[in-house]
């Protein structure tokens, strides 16, 4: 009883709803204070440096000398962060593809695809882009990357994007779990899944997710990403590796999904990610929201097709 009292209090407290924040109590309690601090602050302004023009070092003094101060991230060798926010167009060398908006959790994803020249790649639920673009950035010579988004105004987007940065990809508008709608039956090496999930990592960006999300909602989610990944586990070549990736810090959308999934596919491998961030879990790796870190709370898990 006392601690559904302490829950709901902190709930009120921290203007969560009671549902997230005993979630949160039960799979982080020792973070849990931390996780609603952040939350509720105000994101950063987080860019990713194209490392195809020019070294991170370089643009952070392209900015010092305009007299825009930024620091360098401390989780991807790409990311720099704002001290100041300012509209997007204004940074120094957006519109010429210099670099992208991004947070930095995002920037894990390509380094974590272990990318290599000649592969096909699937970028599944690929809208806003910008993973897309920073795996064409970080490995130039993909036989072939194909980018699914099944609503046709973020496919424009991710258009819109890769135009920016003067890459190319093939894009694709389907739904990503109807294998008959899009694909050709020619495998891929590496399949990205950044899947529909609760958000519960990127509050701060979205705070009307603790108005909006339900339980309800959240089991709906953990149907459409079990059959995302049954389904999409189909294009993978065997030898391939297939990243799963989630904004949610609930592992029930994360450690506990791919655990599921582990146990229904003998074909399927949890390879395991060797990073000093994140907390390691049994099948992943969970950022999670921190006052002392500018990363967004994100979930990373990777399996390779036996």
């Amino acid at each position: 009883m006392q601690a559904n009292l302490d829950s709901a209090s902190l709930a009120s407290r921290a203007s969560h709803p009671d549902w997230l924040v005993e979630a949160v109590a039960t799979d982080w309690p020792d973070q849990l204070e931390d996780i609603l601090d952040a939350s509720n602050a105000r994101p950063p302004l987080t860019l990713r440096v194209n490392l195809a023009r020019q070294s991170r070092e370089q643009y952070l003094q392209k900015l010092s000398s305009l007299g825009i101060q930024a620091t360098p991230g401390l989780l991807a060798n790409s990311a720099i962060y704002l001290s100041e926010p300012m509209p997007v167009h204004n940074i120094p060398g957006f519109a010429e593809g210099e670099l992208s908006v991004q947070d930095e959790a995002s920037q894990l994803v390509a380094g974590t695809l272990r990318l290599e020249p000649g592969l096909q790649l699937l970028d599944a639920c690929a809208a806003p882009g910008g993973k897309t673009s920073h795996i064409l950035e970080s490995e130039h010579s993909l036989t072939r990357l194909v980018a699914i988004e099944k609503e046709k105004s973020r496919l424009f987007r991710i258009e819109e994007n890769l135009q920016r940065l003067k890459l190319a990809a093939t894009l694709v508008c389907a739904d990503a779990a109807v294998l008959a709608s899009w694909w050709d039956g020619e495998g891929f090496d590496r399949v990205l899944l950044d899947a529909p999930c609760s958000a519960t990592g990127v509050i701060r960006r979205h705070p009307d997710i603790k108005l909006l999300r339900t339980p309800e909602q959240v089991t709906e989610l953990l149907v459409t990403q079990q059959q995302l990944l049954r389904n999409l586990w189909q294009c993978l070549k065997p030898g391939g590796l297939f990243l799963y990736t989630t904004c949610s810090i609930l592992p029930e959308e994360n450690q506990a999904q791919i655990r599921q999934f582990l146990d229904s596919h003998h074909d399927a491998k949890y390879e395991g990610i060797a990073a000093d961030w994140g907390v390691e879990c049994e099948t992943g790796r969970q950022l999670l929201p921190s006052t002392s870190s500018g990363a967004d709370g994100f979930f990373f898990s990777l399996l390779r097709k036996c």
